[in-house]
């Protein structure tokens, strides 16, 4: 396989399910000493990889849930921040200028902060009230950061006894994922080299569709890695929100990419699915159904869908890089200087 340490992957997402009691145990602490909502706070694409926890907690909890960007925050307010709240940052790098800049402002407010960071001694790190830490880098970290933030919001539920079945139950089962991803990245790789040419060779901006919690991680692989790793012009596009402008642009020569899940979103992706062959558009499927994950259940599935959809892009992302002579840490502007 393609530049890779598979032992690496496994260990380091190994890592991010064992910390599933100190999660439960700090969000649980904080839900009993009177914290009465919770905020998702994060800086550029690793922000995305919260909204499938958030959203779950929107759409199953009573606990009030917002979704705030951190500069917006800073910029905007929220009447609803308050030293009841407990704010979510996730940080690869720990420095992120906009994230320590939200930190610093939700801490002003008096709320609690809870951060997920792939280094120890950095300011996302030291500045928390509680930091939970585990070795991520880009290849990594979006699994890690979608399983831990989906521990976040379990132990929620598990608290306010909105969750069907236990925590432990769950936790049991995402203990077979770290495995079961490797084997995804395995049985991938000769897609990931044949949907790598095609892609490669694209004439025109790619579409990428999906819906659900998938949506988040084609609009995290649109951003982050086609746009801003491989500077290939891209189209994100909601499977809803396809057929209120983008579907005039299918035509021959038009590549989709479609993400699809296991959530109630499966059956709007398959609408794009269905639409885009018959008007000439070259349709690429990746559908986390196809990926065998013993010993999970249907519903937990569901919940990490998103994670297996983001291993197996992994893949596609470092024969891309390859084929196209084009480095994934090769950046003209990100983080060169100040904008």
């Amino acid at each position: 396989m393609l530049n890779i340490d598979l032992d690496h992957h496994l260990a380091v997402q190994t890592k991010a399910v064992g910390a599933a009691g100190e999660i439960r145990d700090a969000v649980q602490r904080e839900l009993e000493n009177g914290v009465k909502n919770i905020f998702f706070a994060s800086a550029g694409g690793v922000a995305l990889l919260t909204y499938p926890a958030a959203r779950l907690l929107q759409t199953r909890s009573g606990l009030p849930t917002y979704i705030e960007r951190s500069t917006e925050l800073i910029e905007n307010g929220n009447a609803n921040l308050s030293p009841d709240s407990l704010v979510v940052f996730c940080s690869v790098s720990g420095t992120t200028k906009e994230a320590v800049q939200a930190l610093n402002y939700v801490k002003a407010a008096g709320a609690r902060v809870l951060t997920f960071t792939g280094h120890q001694g950095t300011p996302m790190a030291d500045l928390a009230d509680i930091n939970i830490p585990n070795a991520v880098a880009d290849d990594t970290s979006s699994e890690n950061y979608l399983i831990q933030t989906l521990l976040v919001a379990l132990a929620v539920m598990e608290h306010r006894n909105e969750l069907p079945g236990s925590y432990a139950q769950v936790v049991s089962e995402l203990e077979k994922l770290p495995a079961a991803l490797v084997k995804a990245k395995q049985d991938f790789e000769p897609r990931a080299v044949e949907l790598a040419a095609h892609l490669a060779a694209a004439s025109k901006p790619v579409l990428l569709s999906s819906a659900g919690n998938a949506w988040y991680e084609a609009w995290y692989f649109g951003m982050c890695i086609l746009e801003e790793m491989q500077w290939i012009w891209t189209r994100p596009i909601h499977a809803l929100d396809f057929f209120h402008g983008t579907l005039e642009l299918v035509e021959p020569g038009v590549d989709l990419l479609l993400l699809k899940g296991e959530d109630a979103g499966r059956t709007l992706a398959e609408r794009v699915e269905k639409f885009v062959p018959a008007q000439g558009g070259k349709l690429h499927v990746i559908d986390s159904l196809s990926f065998e994950l013993p010993g999970i259940s249907p519903q937990t599935r569901a919940l990490v869908a998103p994670a297996v959809l983001a291993t197996v892009l992994e893949r596609l992302a470092e024969h891309l890089a390859a084929l196209r002579d084009h480095p994934l840490t090769v950046r003209r502007y990100y983080k060169k200087f100040d904008y």
